[in-house]
């Protein structure tokens, strides 16, 4: 039993180690900064712009003073600046900021 505790242990470790990189690498773009955990997004507020971060696409849709809508991983939500974070494909989302040029959102896991 003992080693088998050890095995699901190196194998956890490896698993966060793995996730890890693929959040440092997931968030390479000029449009993305991220930290270990979360990402910050910003995509320009013109028809079709959208940015790949954390595996999923995030698209931008429309916006107007408060609130903003994205297509995310298939999924369209709209957030409103101030409001909890929303579940999307395992991702939680949330805005940060709306420019006249820009939106700037939240993504972690």
């Amino acid at each position: 039993m003992l080693i088998s505790k050890s095995r699901r242990r190196i194998a956890s470790a490896a698993a966060v180690a793995a996730l890890g990189l693929t959040l440092l690498t997931g968030c390479s773009s000029d449009n993305v900064n991220c930290s270990l955990d979360e990402c910050t997004v910003s995509i320009d507020r013109e028809t079709n712009a959208s940015v790949s971060v954390l595996g999923v696409e995030a698209k931008f849709i429309s916006a107007d003073d408060t609130t903003v809508t994205l297509d995310v991983a298939g999924e369209q939500i709209s957030l409103t600046k101030g409001q909890q974070a929303v579940d999307v494909a395992g991702l939680q989302v949330s805005l940060d900021s709306i420019t006249q040029d820009q939106v700037q959102v939240q993504i972690s896991r």
